[in-house]
């Protein structure tokens, strides 16, 4: 587990899972169809529980302004600020571990009680798992 600063906001743009976790193949299938995994992009996937149930966003950075409207998505700014993190190396071997790490970065002090659980797909086999802290 480490502490990373992100120095700038993001904005991305989303499909949200239509259940989670069964949903979120679903989510990601409809957002590559929009922006293809080639398009050197980064995505993210993004969850918090809200209204008793987690929601899971299937997101890619925006890279110019009114893309999200040209594909009718919504949009919202992973703040910038400190995450603490933790990588997980050839997550498709046990994908039931992205949960375990964010269960254990929950427990931390001094999150940002409206922030996200992040996942951060930085390449084809890994994950950077963060959570936001607070200021």
């Amino acid at each position: 587990m480490e502490t990373i600063a992100l120095p700038n906001d993001i904005k991305v743009f989303y499909t949200t899972a239509k259940s989670f976790p069964d949903g979120i193949v679903e989510a990601y299938d409809k957002l590559h169809v929009l922006v293809p995994p080639s398009s050197g992009r980064k995505y993210y996937g993004i969850s918090r529980p809200e209204n008793g149930t987690i929601v899971y966003k299937a997101a890619v950075e925006e890279i110019t302004p009114g893309e999200a409207e040209k594909f009718g998505l919504n949009t919202l700014v992973l703040k910038k600020g400190n995450y603490i993190c933790t990588i997980l190396n050839d997550w498709m071997k046990d994908t039931t571990e992205i949960g375990s790490v964010f269960s254990e970065l929950l427990t931390q002090p001094g999150l940002d009680p409206e922030g996200y659980c992040v996942e951060y797909y930085f390449n084809d086999k890994d994950v950077r798992c963060m959570v936001r802290l607070d200021d």
